[in-house]
């Protein structure tokens, strides 16, 4: 399985951003984790980072094809990017929606994600683990198409 990893705005930071929230590890180190993870289960794993909207609108669009599956953190995009979601909507790959920190414990307008409609599911406040458990959800389906998750 090919796994297309999006991370948003400020994410290239982890390690340095609010530590108390986020954790001391890298970026790189959780592109390192996913893509041995990958690797572990006989998949691959591409990460990518992006502050711009339409940098990560233009990976979704290029997932199309060559991706089995997105995981996707967008950041603060999360609460009110309704272009990623349209884009989500218009590609046929499935994603799961990661977050590091558990948004329902933080402010009320993280409560809120317009992105989540266009995906599987949503995982959050299980760190680094929580990009694991979306690629392990997907690698435990046959047959991985959005219309195989819908219903």
């Amino acid at each position: 399985m090919k796994f297309l990893v999006i991370n948003g705005p400020n994410l290239n930071l982890l390690g340095q951003r609010e530590p108390g929230i986020y954790g001391e590890n890298t970026y790189e180190s959780l592109c390192k984790r996913l893509k041995d993870f990958a690797a572990a289960h006989d998949s691959t794993a591409e990460c990518f980072q992006s502050n711009y909207e339409g940098g990560i609108i233009e990976a979704i669009h290029g997932a199309r094809g060559k991706y089995d599956a997105i995981v996707m953190n967008p950041g603060a995009f999360t609460h009110y990017s309704y272009a990623i979601l349209d884009a989500l909507k218009a590609v046929d790959v499935p994603c799961i929606e990661v977050h590091i920190s558990n948004v329902h414990q933080r402010e009320e307008f993280r409560h809120k994600s317009v992105t989540a409609p266009a995906c599987v599911g949503q995982i959050c406040g299980l760190g680094f683990y929580g990009y694991e458990a979306a690629m392990g959800y997907f690698l435990s389906r046959e047959n991985v198409t959005k219309e195989s998750f819908r219903g």
